[in-house]
């Protein structure tokens, strides 16, 4: 039978996996956010070695599953002297894993930045750090917010494969509670439901941000 006086007091050890649920999201989101934008940029490197190696590492990130990725880091990696804390490991893999994913997001706000603002930057002599910063860069990132608010949402849900490696997340705290008094509704529902409730905080706000970027690109059109 479900609970409540149960759930109410197992209540305190979710919030606090919850706690480490967007520490682990929005550290390995900001890792991904650079890894991403490394990976756009070496892509349109003129030094082809560079390009081969990205090209390799988002085929490689993209093909084998995060699961496998966060294993091979926490248990492989120390037989040869590579360690990492548990939470840190999942930011880490979190991080290269879909940052692999933001570099496509990246090459196509780039490619979206009409031609002429290119030659038009070129024409005036602007160096390569100015070309990006100040004409491409500010063009190319508001059509991104989207998707990669999508990524931000889609990374929160990945964050449970991260009690494989031990990091005490709100589904590590559901497991955790489960393995200690062997009741499961309470715990597994609860972590569920929080984890419903925040995607879909979450998502409204970046539809919010969606309709408001349109109105903008139509503002600017009309």
């Amino acid at each position: 039978m479900f609970s409540f006086e149960f759930l109410i007091r197992i209540l305190p050890d979710l919030l606090r996996g919850l706690v480490v649920t967007v520490e682990a999201t929005l550290g390995g989101f900001a890792l991904a956010l650079i890894v991403g934008l490394a990976l756009a940029l070496g892509r349109r490197s003129g030094v082809k070695a560079l390009r081969l190696f990205c090209d390799g590492y988002i085929a490689l990130m993209r093909c084998t599953p995060l699961l496998v990725q966060l294993y091979f880091v926490f248990y492989v990696l120390p037989s040869y002297g590579i360690r990492f804390p548990a939470l840190m490991t999942g930011i880490l893999c979190l991080g290269l894993h879909i940052g692999a994913y933001i570099a496509e997001v990246y090459r196509a706000g780039i490619d979206g930045v009409p031609d002429g603002q290119w030659e038009a930057a070129r024409a005036l002599g602007l160096k390569p750090y100015a070309l990006w910063t100040r004409v491409v860069l500010p063009q190319a990132l508001p059509p991104m917010i989207p998707p990669l608010g999508n990524f931000l949402i889609g990374l929160f849900k990945e964050t449970p494969l991260l009690a494989a490696i031990t990091v005490v997340d709100i589904f590590g705290a559901a497991n955790n509670v489960a393995g200690l008094t062997y009741r499961y509704n309470e715990p597994y529902t609860a972590a569920a439901v929080i984890l419903l409730a925040v995607s879909l905080i979450a998502a409204y706000f970046v539809r919010k941000l969606e309709r408001r970027f349109d109105r903008t690109a139509l503002g600017k059109s009309g």
